[in-house]
């Protein structure tokens, strides 16, 4: 009998052991050796452990509303562009303020971006991404409807900030959760935001023809998109003690009393060599990226391709993220120097605008597949700010810097090709830019490249 009231001690204190080591989703360690903890065991209905059951649904909507969001983090750029030329018609838009409107992304993320961190650190990150669903939504509604350029531009403007905040914290919200697994799920919704970008550019076109031919309700249907991905966000909401994603992984947890930890002091991020790289890579991918999906259409029609084949070949460029988004990250992560993808990614891109320079009909699929190699540079940036910092706080300060500054690098851009596409009458100068910027893409992407940390640089 004794022998069996020890054994049944010993394996009462393992039990306790290993509920005191055990952390809950929000980063505070469960409490062993109380009653809740005694009725949590026994399954107990009420108790306030969570269970491994409870933990696995948690990951697996946390995992949906990741997929949900990275798909509205394109569409209300790529569905604009696909019917640019009926927009401006509509609108009364010259070709410098349709330059301007496709400078409106950038503008935005740069500005709305860098607010991400400090939202999250007040409201937490699912009530910001849940937040942003909604102002996509809201703006995607309104923006067809707006009247006049003025509104359509502020209505935009409204949607681009919620894409703005996502944009920064999915790489937060990846290193946070899943620390271990940053390239796959990096990988994982950058294919959902190639998936949505390019059905997007395809769709939207013959549901603007389902829907009776007008570009209105052509641009508002994709709002249904993001009204769905509020929902799974909601839980995610109303969890406000969850770590900020200033927290580091190593010091997310929370003391016994439930107070908060102490907040790490913020880095001098703009002393990293490494950090101005990866903003200036981020900036270059990006103005190649929204010189893409706001003009590319537009230059395959000029060239004598039908509306639908141009935007078909438009969702062919961004449809080539789809994969390589998702095997790019996974290779990125297991090489010690990201430089050699950089350099397959920037040639192909030369090679994509060389063929549209000397023969952009005759060759329109093959230099698409080209351009749409040369856009996945994108996740390879994202995968990089992952890789470049140590910690969360390290991670979020890189993005919202990376994204930032590397956002507003890249508002001159489209702006300048719908400048020089109206002063010159043809697509040859702004082809010629796009190839010129290739070559300091290339450069900074290698330097972006290298096995370095964000702290030990800004700590130097």
């Amino acid at each position: 009998m004794m022998g069996l009231m020890a054994s049944d001690e010993t394996r009462t204190e393992t039990r306790v052991r290993t509920r005191a080591e055990t952390r809950t989703e929000t980063g505070a360690p469960v409490r062993a050796g109380t009653r809740d903890d005694a009725r949590a065991e026994s399954g107990v209905r009420g108790a306030p452990a969570e269970t491994a059951t409870t933990r696995a649904w948690t990951t697996r909507l946390l995992i949906l509303g990741i997929v949900l969001a990275a798909l509205n983090l394109r569409p209300a750029i790529t569905s604009l562009g696909a019917l640019l030329e009926e927009v401006r018609d509509g609108l009364g838009m010259s070709g410098s303020a349709a330059g301007l409107l496709t400078s409106v992304p950038p503008l935005c993320f740069a500005v709305f971006g860098v607010t991400a961190p400090r939202l999250a650190r007040r409201f937490g990150p699912g009530a910001v991404v849940c937040a942003g669903m909604v102002a996509i939504t809201a703006g995607l509604v309104i923006r067809p409807y707006a009247g006049g350029t003025g509104g359509f531009l502020a209505a935009t403007a409204l949607a681009l900030m919620g894409i703005a905040v996502s944009n920064v914290l999915m790489p937060v919200i990846v290193k946070r959760y899943f620390p271990d697994r940053v390239g796959s799920m990096t990988g994982l919704y950058s294919m959902a935001l190639a998936f949505g970008t390019s059905v997007a550019a395809a769709a939207t076109v013959p549901l603007t023809d389902a829907l009776g031919g007008h570009w209105q309700p052509g641009l508002a249907v994709w709002a249904v998109l993001p009204a769905l991905a509020v929902l799974p966000w909601i839980p995610f909401v109303r969890n406000r003690r969850a770590p900020t994603p200033a927290a580091s992984p190593s010091t997310a947890s929370t003391g016994q009393d439930g107070e908060k930890p102490a907040e790490q002091p913020p880095l001098r991020i703009a002393r990293s060599r490494t950090a101005w790289a990866l903003a200036v890579f981020f900036g270059l991918q990006a103005t190649a990226a929204y010189v893409t999906m706001g003009w590319m259409a537009q230059i395959f029609r000029d060239s004598g391709v039908s509306a639908g084949t141009a935007g078909l070949l438009l969702a062919v460029i961004m449809v080539m993220g789809v994969p390589l988004a998702f095997v790019i990250p996974r290779v990125a992560t297991r090489l010690p120097h990201q430089g050699p993808i950089v350099l397959v990614l920037g040639l192909c891109g030369l090679a994509g605008y060389a063929g549209l320079y000397f023969a952009p009909v005759g060759g329109a699929w093959a230099w698409a597949l080209l351009l749409g190699v040369s856009n996945c540079a994108f996740p390879l940036a994202l995968t990089m700010v992952g890789m470049r910092a140590r910690t969360g706080a390290g991670v979020a300060q890189l993005s919202a810097f990376a994204q930032s500054t590397g956002y507003l690098i890249s508002i001159p851009g489209p702006l300048l090709v719908g400048v020089l596409y109206q002063h010159s009458g043809g697509w040859g100068l702004p082809i010629v830019l796009m190839s010129a910027l290739m070559v300091p893409q290339i450069v900074v992407g290698v330097l972006a490249g290298r096995d370095r940390t964000v702290e030990d640089e800004a700590a130097r």
